[in-house]
């Protein structure tokens, strides 16, 4: 199944890559098309071209092939956990994902397909879309609070895509502020659009912050309610800007955004919940549940999807290649923590790798059916202790971590303090922050994209079989390479497509190392 956008946003003139795209049509769907100024007329329309968006969020085959292991944003985030230590692929499998985890998929910047064409033009794709519907803003007919609306969640969209790509083309932030990023786009782009050259780290972060302020802003004042939790509404925008606080080390920004996301998504009667009241991981409606999407039984996209990957009951990729969780991490966890159901110690596939996964499974075998959540609220309330322990509030930072693993663990209690991390992330330090860190890896496991966090903290890490992973996946080379946090070697290579079509980036000069 492969779906074709005719507004991509990638390579000028007819190249399938960035900034190429219509004149004349907005690709919102992959069986509908809008004119573009229809949206400045009709709120349904530019409804539709969102909704549009969104379907993109969990299409397959977005790029010219390798549709099973590009089925939308939860293949992007699984092969960024699968870069980090604490998530183990047993065996190649059909080879799916497997290069993500072995750290051996820059090569394919020459094609059209693969990881470092997949990502660069599934966000720019969304960037596109996001633009035209923003430059309709002041003169779209219709309900002043549906435009709000509307517009507000083209916004985020905007916002998330830049921060995405930024996660994946360029060194975190801090003390790389004048490292090269990714090429701003904010207006829509025609075939006569001249491709625009790499701006900062500083620069690109800087566009993210203002578009999630007027997103802020534009979703606080409609009156519109969220038609679904596919859509990103008051609560995820806040959710989004707790994120990219981190990433930015402005805690204060991350305490307030983590703290009005969970007062938003309470509003909505979205709360913390036990393990047993979202078990599979796989249902949008589950109480904790802030933003995914609901995958209906004609909407499935059947062995190229992320429960195909992740689930090995459905023998298939997960059956043949099995994820699992490092030895280590899964120690970490009390004797009666919840979380253990997880993952399965005594699954006579483990031999000498990790232990399986079953946290994630599909909803309905026959059907193929399993939603896909991109942001439940637990997650704000890690955010909301790492930045009280940051801004030197350990006590109210304990009190945090521990109302929520409590949950989890009965017998749970942190009395740990400081913020001094490891060199590697296998180095302990004891401190309340690495505790932290500790609940999220068990908490977020195969969700988030572990590397992300890795990034951020400035730390390195290190592989090791004893700890599960296949020596192909850690030998000395690779190892001396992720041990060095300043690296590239978890930078992604820009698509040759790229270079080819705009004039204003150099592969000579404008390339990320390949080591």
């Amino acid at each position: 199944m492969k779906t074709r956008y005719k507004f991509l946003l990638i390579g000028l003139l007819g190249l399938v890559m960035i900034t190429s795209c219509s004149e004349d049509l907005l690709e919102t769907s992959p069986t509908t098309s809008i004119p573009t100024n229809e949206i400045a007329k009709s709120t349904s329309k530019a409804l539709s071209a969102i909704n549009g968006m969104y379907r993109l969020l969990y299409s397959c085959g977005y790029t010219s092939g390798w549709e099973a292991e590009e089925f939308g944003l939860s293949s992007i985030n699984l092969a960024a956990d699968l870069m980090g230590e604490d998530h183990i692929m047993a065996s190649s499998g059909g080879e799916w994902f497997w290069f993500d985890y072995c750290y051996n998929v820059k090569s394919d910047f020459n094609n059209a397909s693969g990881r470092p064409y997949a990502v660069w033009n599934f966000f720019y794709t969304l960037i596109a879309n996001a633009n035209y519907i923003i430059a309709a803003e002041e003169t779209m007919e219709g309900d002043p609070s549906d435009v709000k609306y509307i517009v507000g969640q083209a916004y985020a969209i905007r916002a998330y895509s830049y921060f995405m790509l930024a996660q994946w083309y360029a060194r975190t932030l801090v003390t790389h502020e004048d490292d090269p990023c990714v090429p701003i786009y904010t207006k829509p782009t025609t075939k006569e659009t001249k491709g625009e050259p790499r701006s900062t780290n500083a620069q690109v972060y800087a566009r993210i912050d203002d578009d999630i302020a007027k997103a802020e802003e534009l979703l606080a004042a409609t009156e519109k309610e969220r038609d679904s939790k596919s859509h990103i509404g008051l609560a995820e925008i806040y959710g989004l800007h707790a994120r990219v606080a981190q990433v930015e080390e402005k805690w204060e920004d991350a305490l307030a955004a983590a703290e009005n996301a969970i007062d938003a998504a309470e509003d909505e009667g979205i709360r913390v919940a036990g393990v047993n009241q979202f078990k599979g991981l796989n249902n949008v409606a589950a109480p904790n549940v802030m933003w995914g999407v609901k995958i209906i039984s004609d909407q499935t996209t059947q062995y190229w999807s992320f429960f195909v990957h992740m689930d090995a009951d459905m023998g298939q990729y997960g059956y043949s290649a099995r994820q699992q969780i490092s030895r280590s991490l899964y120690n970490k966890m009390g004797d009666n923590d919840e979380r253990r159901e997880w993952w399965n110690p005594e699954d006579e596939a483990n031999k000498k790798n990790g232990y399986q996964q079953e946290k994630f499974k599909f909803l309905n075998y026959q059907t193929w059916e399993g939603d896909y959540i991109f942001m439940r609220i637990e997650e704000m309330y890690l955010v909301k202790a790492e930045a009280e322990c940051m801004l030197g509030e350990d006590a109210t930072a304990q009190q945090t971590l521990n109302t929520l693993i409590q949950t989890r663990d009965k017998d749970y209690e942190c009395k740990k303090t400081g913020k001094e991390m490891g060199v590697l992330t296998s180095n302990k330090t004891g401190s309340l922050r690495e505790e932290i860190i500790n609940q999220r890896r068990i908490e977020l496991w195969g969700e988030f994209g572990r590397i992300y966090d890795i990034r951020r903290l400035h730390q390195g890490f290190a592989r090791a079989e004893e700890d599960g992973h296949p020596s192909s996946a850690c030998g000395t080379r690779q190892n001396i390479a992720t041990s060095n946090p300043e690296g590239y070697k978890w930078v992604m290579v820009i698509p040759q497509a790229e270079f080819d079509g705009n004039a204003n980036m150099n592969a000579d000069t404008d390339q990320n190392p390949f080591e």
